[in-house]
């Protein structure tokens, strides 16, 4: 049954870093606020960067709720889910941070990405999390399927777009800037692109 961990290492690692997608868990601090569940794809999206950290690459999409809650306090959870082979679920409890642009730490953190061109999908954040509590499960419900490849759709769609028009897509959303609960979410405009 389930065991806690110290540090993301051995198995614990090669078993995250493995999975084709997880999912990140986040809500406001409100009792009444919107809590958040979002699945994560795109193979090499998301890199271990020490026994205690994880991060991953945050792209365009309709919505900022994960930034905007961790802007506001921080809590984030992500879970992997063995799909194939033993049955198995792992949670990273902890505090999460968007990163962005102009941030300094933005080129350093974004080379443990390499086999992502961050270009193409319109990246806007990279959210880092350190991990307060790391537990697995069983997984035994979690159902058998197979990973056939990424999509292309979000890399076709976003490849069109420089800095200027993905700022005015974002602008035209109104849960970019904004969450659904109204706290802070993407600073807008975007940074530029800082050059390689």
């Amino acid at each position: 049954m389930g065991k806690t961990y110290e540090r993301i290492d051995g198995r614990l690692r090669t078993f995250i870093e493995a999975q084709p997608m997880f999912f990140t868990a986040t809500a406001p601090l409100a009792g009444d606020g919107t809590v958040n569940l979002s699945p994560k794809g795109l193979r090499g999206c998301l890199a271990v960067l020490d026994e205690h950290t994880v991060a991953y690459l945050d792209f365009a999409g309709s919505n900022a709720e994960t930034i905007a809650h961790l802007r506001e306090n921080g809590r984030i959870t992500l879970m992997w889910c063995a799909f194939t082979g033993p049955p198995n679920i792992v949670r990273v409890h902890g505090r999460g941070e968007p990163v962005f642009r102009d941030d300094p730490r933005w080129a350093d953190l974004l080379r443990h990405f390499p086999d992502i061109d961050a270009s193409v999908h319109g990246l806007r954040a990279i959210i880092v999390v350190r991990a307060d509590l790391i537990r697995d499960t069983c997984g035994y419900a979690v159902p058998l399927m197979t990973y056939d490849a990424d999509r292309d759709l979000h890399g076709r769609r976003f490849a069109r777009e420089d800095d200027a028009s993905l700022s005015a897509y974002f602008a035209g959303k109104p849960h970019i800037a904004t969450s659904i609960d109204g706290l802070p979410g993407l600073p807008l405009p975007l940074p530029p692109t800082p050059a390689a």
